[in-house]
């Protein structure tokens, strides 16, 4: 019997339809449910090499790409300390929490950041990076540090521009690029936009739990980091590298999650990266459809850099976007993204990232239309049939 004091059980799966962690797939359920192997010993060193050569060809590099057992914060503070020494300049630019959050990480590491204000409306503007630079004749700036995705807001900036501005201003500057919620979800090219140190993490594009996390870098980090001065030995490079040739680490590593890492790799080559690509900006243009439909604003206004990840959905004064979260959570057993610290209980998050199908986009928008009746948010109906009429054309 059902006891009392418990709530009734919720037939039906959860729909996570936050902008991460996604949804983990039978396949990488599975993969982790392997017994712990020896860290040392024969087998593990091939799991090494298969995921250490492998991730690389996810992030498009030929360079390292280190591997943590840490969450993309981990990432960001190792990025940080490998190239960088107490008073460093360098230079962030805000396009929304994230961003600021990392700016906050080097200031408390010791690092000059100086930030490019925005109003979390809209990518990276890479004239203004090239601008700045060009008046730093002295190269004072050690670094140039942006996020590709934004996940608080729904902006995916062009990396490519902001290495064209680098370059354009003659600035000897490293390029390092959060693409946490970005990789294996939207295009990235570490070698070919010439991305010095790229961070990422595992609970999203990659459809892992949370609990690794990546550092790419390229040769002028490489030799960045043989004189950065901050302290590390967790995060070092030069610790890890000389391991990582031997297809080990030199501390314990994350052994399930590397399994569950490699089923990943597989999967997307499965499917192929460019299809993967396809499939994400294909969604996010039948939710941001039928965000239109139903007279709603995307709080990105530029279209140029509208996220394949996520949507941020900005609610009409006087409507809290967290009170509608609530009620489509309890309703529909779906939960959403909440706003973040400027847009705290204005926007909420709709994640069409990961291993998401047609009906899966189509379930999700469902939930999102009877939650805005039920929480009497001006609207018109029709956002969720707007999305199946373009998900139908384009099938």
């Amino acid at each position: 019997m059902q006891p009392t004091n418990q709530p009734p059980r919720r037939a039906g799966r959860h729909f996570l339809q936050i902008p991460g962690p996604s949804p983990v797939p039978d396949r990488i359920l599975h993969a982790m449910a392997m017994p712990v192997l020896d860290h040392r010993g024969p087998e593990f060193q091939k799991l090494g090499h298969r995921v250490l050569n492998g991730i690389k060809t996810i992030f498009k590099t030929k360079n390292p790409v280190i591997i943590y057992p840490a969450s993309g914060t981990g990432a960001w503070e190792a990025a940080l300390a490998n190239v960088l020494s107490p008073g460093d300049h360098v230079l962030m630019y805000e396009t929304g929490h994230f961003a600021t959050l990392w700016k906050t990480m080097a200031t408390k590491l010791g690092v000059h950041a100086e930030f490019l204000e925005s109003d979390w409306r809209s990518g990276v503007d890479a004239n203004r990076i090239e601008t700045r630079l060009r008046a730093d004749t002295a190269h004072t700036i050690k670094a140039v540090c942006v996020v590709h995705n934004e996940t608080s807001t729904g902006a995916t900036s062009h990396i490519d521009e902001v290495r064209r501005a680098i370059d354009a201003a003659k600035h000897p500057a490293l390029l390092m690029v959060d693409t946490i919620s970005g990789l294996a979800s939207a295009d990235y090219r570490h070698d070919e936009w010439g991305v010095d140190v790229t961070v990422s993490g595992s609970q999203k594009g990659l459809m892992l739990p949370p609990g690794i996390s990546f550092n790419a870098i390229s040769d002028k980090a490489m030799a960045a980091a043989k004189t950065a001065t901050l302290p590390k030995l967790f995060w070092s490079w030069e610790e890890m590298i000389p391991h990582n040739k031997a297809g080990f680490f030199p501390y314990t590593p994350a052994t399930n999650l590397l399994y569950a890492l490699a089923e990943a790799i597989d999967m997307l080559h499965e499917e192929g990266l460019d299809r993967v690509f396809a499939r994400h900006q294909r969604h996010a243009e039948a939710t941001r459809r039928a965000v239109a439909a139903w007279g709603l604003e995307n709080l990105i206004l530029d279209s140029k850099v509208y996220s394949p990840v996520l949507t941020a959905v900005q609610l009409p004064d006087g409507h809290n976007a967290d009170n509608l979260r609530k009620i489509i959570l309890d309703k529909f057993d779906m939960s959403l993204g909440t706003g973040l610290t400027k847009v705290a209980g204005k926007v909420f998050r709709i994640g069409h990232l990961g291993d998401t199908n047609d009906l899966t986009i189509l379930g999700t928008l469902a939930g999102v239309e009877m939650g805005l009746e039920l929480a009497k948010v001006p609207h018109h109906a029709g956002g969720v049939l707007a999305a199946m009429m373009y998900l139908r054309e384009t099938a």
